[in-house]
């Protein structure tokens, strides 16, 4: 008998979270009460509703809170709770933005953001700016939005925040206001954020690795800083089209055999629901290079086909790794060398520019 799979259940993103927060928190602030829940209304008019998780009020400030609930998306920010405090500001200021604990401010040129604003992105921006519009029935605000995520700062070690230069904490993202379970988006925007505030800051070469050893690897080799990094993952793709029209004039991919002869094969997305290695080609590639094919194409896997070829296969699949991403890359003239690598970050092939 077979089991349908249960459905992935969607989640709310620290944007829309945080626009909630603020709506109940304006209210608080002008009505004197807070509301019980809070219902807002998302870029494509959806409208879900919150209940609060902490109401505090002062002398002209009020403050609410929102646990994020992420859905099933692995997110790091499932859990935290995002706080609105919201006070009055000077007649005629308009809407003013400030980072409170936890949320990051920008440090760095190459984000939609200025240098020494708090990470709070447009879309969420524009999301609380209509969600207190709406407590004042249209009404221009003259008010002071602080948004704080207890324990940020902590959480923010597990992004990408630190190489993007948004130190503090977290950033409040979000463009639909929806979560969508282990979508791609997030993490092939932040790829290409990383691509904007490298070109923001003149850098020259990058290294786009697949794990945290293969970057070891690179980075011993090429001498570049964490700054010069993007996390790629499996999101080969991710990298290449948009360096096509954003080009950095070097470029090194690192990674282990297995997520490289995937890129050799054409792969865009290296992850292993989504692309396999094709053992017959990878004897293919072996052959060229004067091994026989025959127990390469008898291999299990990769590694294991590495283990028969060594050296010489490792360099067959770089080569044809390295020609796959000239490919996606043109018309973009950008060199690139690509590197293969142990477990251990040792670099056990590469092509050179």
């Amino acid at each position: 008998m077979s089991i349908e799979p249960k459905p992935l259940r969607r989640g709310w993103t620290t944007g829309c979270c945080a626009a909630a927060a603020a709506k109940a928190a304006t209210m608080a602030l002008l009505q004197g009460q807070f509301p019980a829940e809070v219902q807002i209304t998302l870029p494509k008019g959806e409208q879900p509703i919150f209940a609060l998780s902490m109401a505090a009020q002062g002398e002209g400030w009020a403050q609410a809170g929102i646990i994020k609930d992420a859905g099933d998306d692995p997110d790091v920010t499932h859990g935290a709770e995002i706080r609105a405090r919201i006070s009055h500001g000077p007649a005629g200021s308009g809407l003013q933005f400030r980072a409170g604990e936890g949320v990051g401010t920008v440090t760095k040129p190459g984000l939609p953001l200025a240098v020494g604003e708090p990470a709070i992105n447009p879309v969420p921006r524009l999301m609380i700016d209509e969600a207190i519009t709406d407590v004042l029935d249209g009404a221009a605000p003259d008010l002071i939005v602080e948004i704080s995520i207890p324990n940020g700062e902590e959480i923010a070690v597990n992004t990408w925040n630190g190489r993007l230069g948004i130190k503090g904490g977290l950033s409040i993202l979000g463009t639909t206001g929806i979560v969508r379970p282990f979508s791609c988006a997030a993490w092939i925007a932040s790829i290409h954020r990383g691509i904007d505030v490298a070109r923001a800051q003149g850098l020259k070469h990058v290294i786009a690795a697949t794990g945290n050893a293969s970057e070891a690897g690179a980075r011993a080799k090429t001498g570049l800083d964490e700054g010069a990094c993007l996390d790629m993952g499996d999101f080969a793709g991710g990298v290449l089209k948009y360096l096509r029209t954003h080009p950095i004039a070097r470029l090194t991919l690192a990674g282990g055999i297995g997520k490289m002869s995937k890129l050799a094969q054409g792969a865009m997305d290296l992850h292993s629901a989504r692309s396999q290695v094709d053992l017959t080609a990878l004897a293919t590639l072996g052959a060229r290079a004067g091994l026989d094919p025959a127990p390469l194409a008898a291999a299990e896997t990769a590694l294991a086909a590495l283990q028969i070829g060594g050296p010489a296969l490792a360099l067959a699949v770089a080569k044809a790794a390295r020609a796959q991403a000239l490919l996606t890359l043109a018309p973009a003239e950008i060199a690139v060398e690509v590197l293969i690598t142990d477990r251990a970050g040792n670099i056990i092939a590469e092509t050179g520019f």
